[in-house]
């Protein structure tokens, strides 16, 4: 494992989103929902694709606060060319959405 120190960290811009459409991404190699994501009125709309079909409907997602990565470059994903990089715990084929305990603004930093 890498240590990080604080400016490191500091370079990852995490933020708060809301999901506000989920739909299916047949052309993905692994089922995976191409996601749109609402990041506020500073860094707006951003896209992603999201391989949480085992715990996640798509309506279940619609709504739904998350933790996401938003300085990554951009990354093709078959046809798709996602924007960010949402956040959850990985076990196996489950992945678990971070997510604020309480409504939050949107776009809000995580430290």
């Amino acid at each position: 494992m890498n240590n990080l120190n604080w400016s490191d960290f500091e370079k990852v811009e995490m933020r708060i989103g809301t999901v506000i459409d989920a739909v299916d991404f047949p052309e993905a190699r692994k089922p995976s929902f191409k996601l749109t994501i609402d990041f506020g009125e500073e860094i707006g709309i951003k896209k992603t694709s999201a391989q949480v079909t085992v715990l996640y409907k798509k309506k279940d997602l619609l709504n739904k606060q998350v933790v996401a990565v938003i300085n990554f470059p951009k990354k093709q994903i078959a046809n798709f060319m996602s924007e960010c990089l949402i956040l959850g715990a990985v076990n196996g084929e489950e992945v678990d959405l971070l997510q604020p305990s309480f409504k939050t603004k949107n776009g809000l930093r995580i430290l």
